[in-house]
């Protein structure tokens, strides 16, 4: 059983100067509590997301860490041109020497991609876009004529670090595109209530058993939570729901503006939410408690932690990356 930190770099009530400096020092601390990897969103346009150019932040956490393996979940390709995100790859993997984690997608939101003038079904360009990031990873040269994108004999002169490629990341909303991931031997992760991830982590294992060899490790499996720990359990959920509740406006923030219906189902009550299952919150022994049950549930293998989210204190946050590493993650180690 592994643990993660998913990060969307929501905008809290601090200027994003101070933002930015505070989230690198819990960054700094996720690495020394021995999290495996941090991974963080990308948007565009709402207060959802300030970290609208992840390359530029996660070359400031490769610096800032040693251990911890960090990425973009994910980048939206459809808005990249290939060579461009190809190369920030290659170098945000040589900068950490190997621990860049490379989430890939099309992008969740029409409303962000109409801000780079696209428009309708995104499939097609971000298939594209892979397949020409891929070959260059793969072959450190690029011949492609597609509909989009045009390269002949383009030397790729930095490679990535790690051949052929970064671990691929995809985020599964269903058992078919969980299944799917399999086949690809990717990684995934889930935002989803119990009932929905299993049937993610189910559909991966039977896409796993049927496309890749007998024995084969299985990938990561990933299911993300808003988590707040505290000495007592008032305190954690007077935090947590507060900072829920910003976290939520944040998240419908330009579908609320366009007056469209947000792709996701997430409860806009904090109490709805931790019913649930999607916030863990209380003590030390109660997040243990309930993050055991939850990984029994679901199947999965790898935790992802939303710890500052919302208008959480940078000090709560340190806690909770304390108590995390002190109290929960290692009683949960064996899990899986």
């Amino acid at each position: 059983m592994k643990f993660g930190v998913f990060d969307h770099m929501d905008r809290g009530p601090n200027p994003p100067s101070q933002q930015y400096r505070e989230r690198l020092e819990l960054v700094a601390a996720y690495d020394r509590a021995g999290f495996h990897a941090y991974h963080l969103a990308e948007h565009h346009g709402t207060p959802l997301g300030i970290a609208a150019a992840p390359s530029v932040y996660l070359a400031a956490v490769a610096q800032r860490t040693s251990r911890l393996r960090f990425g973009p979940m994910v980048y939206t390709m459809s808005i990249y041109h290939p060579l461009r995100l190809l190369e920030e790859i290659c170098m945000l993997d040589q900068m950490s020497e190997g621990r860049l984690e490379l989430g890939i997608g099309r992008g969740i939101s029409p409303i962000e991609m109409g801000f780079y003038g696209m428009s309708g079904d995104l499939q097609e360009r971000y298939q594209e876009v892979l397949a020409v990031v891929m070959q260059g990873l793969e072959t450190g040269r690029l011949n492609h004529a597609g509909k989009y994108f045009t390269f002949s004999d383009v030397p790729v002169e930095l490679p990535p670090y790690q051949r052929p490629h970064p671990p691929l990341w995809y985020g599964a909303a269903r058992p078919d595109t969980a299944a799917w991931a399999a086949g690809q031997r990717m990684n995934v992760m889930s935002n989803g209530f119990l009932d929905a991830v299993r049937a993610i982590t189910d559909a991966f294992r039977e896409g796993w058993a049927r496309t890749q060899p007998a024995g084969a490790p299985l990938p990561l499996m990933g299911m993300s939570r808003h988590v707040v720990i505290a000495s007592a359990e008032r305190v954690a959920v007077k935090v947590a729901e507060s900072a829920y509740h910003r976290w939520f406006t944040s998240l419908l923030y330009l579908w609320r503006q366009k007056n469209m219906q947000i792709p996701l189902n997430f409860p806009e009550n904090f109490a709805d939410a931790r019913k649930a299952g999607l916030c863990l919150v209380g003590t030390a022994a109660m997040v243990r408690e309930q993050a055991a049950e939850q990984i029994a549930a679901t199947g999965i293998n790898y935790l992802l932690c939303r710890i500052a989210f919302g208008d959480v204190p940078f000090g709560q946050s340190m806690d909770t990356v304390h108590a995390l590493s002190e109290e929960v993650l290692p009683a949960l180690a064996d899990a899986a």
